[in-house]
């Protein structure tokens, strides 16, 4: 059989529905179901291939030793009296053997002329090796499950288009088997983030996804209405301040997975909504999630790999070939500053205070690396030291922190909802971890004075949309044409929006929350690190797309 050249189009895949329909309507003037209720299966697969691997080619086991297996015909191929099909079910494939011969009566006609490629199947047989050393199931009977309407993409071509792969998951885990065992590993990384926690000590706890106030992050929430309550209802855009409301009910060691959902924009690392595990520990510091960190992600590593050693590929690591990461613990641990200043120099700590000066060596450093005008606009506008000081850090360092590393003690102005460092001033405690140049935590010594927290929160209100997060502190006379500009371009009447303040959180705060220390981390993140998967469309199974 030649090469396919593409997948059925609309005309020809509606002409092959109508088909189907009409083999439908033969099967069950021949009194056979085509939608069975149930199939008894004594073999997967994949288990059929271990329990027989050492059968030698050609032999073939004694009739009284049946099998029966059921999954989806993926291809076919008929000569005759003889036919071969291949069966998938989830733990893998395996031939069916086909001898006219074999089956009783009219079956062999059926299986030629009424099953098509995508009909899933309910199959008995014995067991052989073919002389071409292929494990088989020698049918002996069958039964059609579910008549498949559909076409699936050609065996050759496969289904390769990026945007139809994401709204038909289904027809994409079918054609490429390894998207499954993206999901498969998925599955089992969340566990292992279960079981590393419970082996920690810590309660798993839910917390309201509706919630009256959507506060512990800096992002636009999405809005609803309750009719019986009469009121605006957020999605929660992170799971932080329940959980901290757990810490003050005394609860000690609490997390939670679950889905976050933030109404801004999509790309390869974003996705409208996602899932995330918070944790918090009272009586602890950043120290700790720092430990808690590097146990999860080699623990996660270790279940789904078994090493510590991932290759990941060139377009995370903006290179031309892939780069090794290496997860063996210790990880690098470095402030912030120590980090520009490896890169670019400049000690952000000489600076006291001197915006003014700290912006103008930042942009002569910037000067050598190539960073585009837009980029280099936001160090211009930022008001203070410390927004310099994240600036450059995000767009020379980040892209450059390629291997495991905790970057801390981030400038308080950009850290309100963190403790103060207790030696450093100017500075909190608070890490984020970098693996291949993306965040994939974030963590804090947590604030616990409710005076200063209030303060900090209602001082905070007005929060930038996504689109304008590096237009916050434009220096507007310079840069108000930029800015109504992305504001015409993204519909939005305004450059921020007003954020309901949680009162009831500062509530709780008031009758006191223990030292503790809280991290969140990108589960969609880890699951694309550790699958070597290019997008966080790849990794979430129905990701968010625009109706057609």
């Amino acid at each position: 059989r030649g090469r396919a050249s593409a997948a059925p189009s609309t005309s020809d895949r509606e002409a092959i529905r109508a088909i189907r329909i009409k083999k439908v309507e033969e099967l069950r003037n021949k009194g056979l179901d085509p939608y069975a209720y149930k199939w008894d299966r004594t073999h997967t697969a994949n288990k059929l291939q271990e329990i027989y691997r050492h059968l030698g080619n050609g032999e073939e086991l004694d009739q009284s030793d049946c099998v029966s297996i059921s999954g989806r015909i993926v291809a076919r191929r008929a000569f005759g009296k003889l036919a071969f099909l291949t069966l998938r079910d989830e733990s893998g494939a395996i031939q069916l053997y086909c001898e006219k011969e074999r089956l009783q009566s009219d079956k062999f006609e059926q299986l030629k002329t009424l099953v098509d490629i995508g009909d899933i199947l309910g199959a008995t047989g014995t067991i052989k090796r073919t002389d071409k050393g292929e494990l088989s199931v020698c049918l002996t009977s069958f039964s059609l499950l579910t008549k498949s309407l559909l076409p699936l993409p050609e065996k050759y071509h496969g289904l390769t288009d990026v945007d139809k792969r994401y709204r038909q998951r289904y027809v994409d885990m079918i054609a490429n088997p390894d998207v499954a065992d993206i999901f498969r590993k998925r599955a089992k990384i969340i566990s292992e983030i279960r079981k590393t926690m419970e082996s920690a000590g810590f309660i798993e706890v839910e917390t309201p996804v509706l919630q009256g106030a959507a506060g512990g992050a800096e992002a636009r929430p999405f809005v609803t209405y309750h009719n019986s309550l009469g009121q605006d209802l957020y999605l929660r855009i992170a799971t932080e301040l329940h959980l901290k409301r757990m810490l003050v009910g005394g609860f000690e060691k609490v997390y939670e997975i679950g889905r976050i959902f933030r109404n801004e924009g999509i790309s390869t690392r974003h996705n409208p909504e996602f899932t995330t595990i918070e944790l918090y520990e009272a009586y602890s510091d950043y120290e700790s999630m720092m430990n808690m960190a590097e146990e999860l992600v080699t623990a996660c590593a270790l279940a789904v790999n078994g090493k510590l050693a991932l290759d990941y590929q060139a377009s995370y690591a903006s290179s031309d070939i892939g780069v090794e990461i290496c997860l063996e613990r210790p990880w690098r641990r470095e402030t912030m500053n120590n980090l520009v200043k490896e890169a670019t120099g400049i000690d952000f700590a000489n600076f006291r205070g001197d915006v003014t000066t700290a912006r103008e060596a930042a942009l002569k450093a910037l000067d050598a690396t190539g960073v585009v005008e837009s980029d280099r606009n936001s160090v211009r506008a930022s008001p203070s030291v410390g927004h310099v000081l994240n600036e450059v850090f995000e767009l020379v360092v980040e892209p450059r922190l390629l291997q495991p590393t905790f970057v801390l003690d981030y400038p308080i102005e950009i850290s309100p909802l963190a403790k103060p460092h207790r030696r450093d001033g100017g500075l909190t405690e608070r890490f984020e971890l970098f693996i291949c140049g993306r965040e994939m935590a974030n963590a804090f010594s947590e604030l616990t004075d409710p005076l200063d927290q209030a303060s900090q929160i209602k001082s905070s209100r007005k929060v930038p949309s996504e689109s304008h997060s590096k237009f916050l502190f434009l220096q507007r006379k310079r840069l108000e044409e930029q800015v109504e500009q992305h504001r015409r371009k993204d519909g939005d009447d305004d450059s921020a929006y007003e954020v309901k303040v949680d009162e009831d959180f500062l509530t709780a705060l008031e009758y006191g929350m223990p030292p503790a220390s809280g991290m969140g981390l990108g589960i969609d993140r880890l699951v694309m690190l550790l699958t070597n998967s290019a997008s966080i469309r790849d990794v979430i199974a129905f990701p968010v797309l625009k109706t057609k």
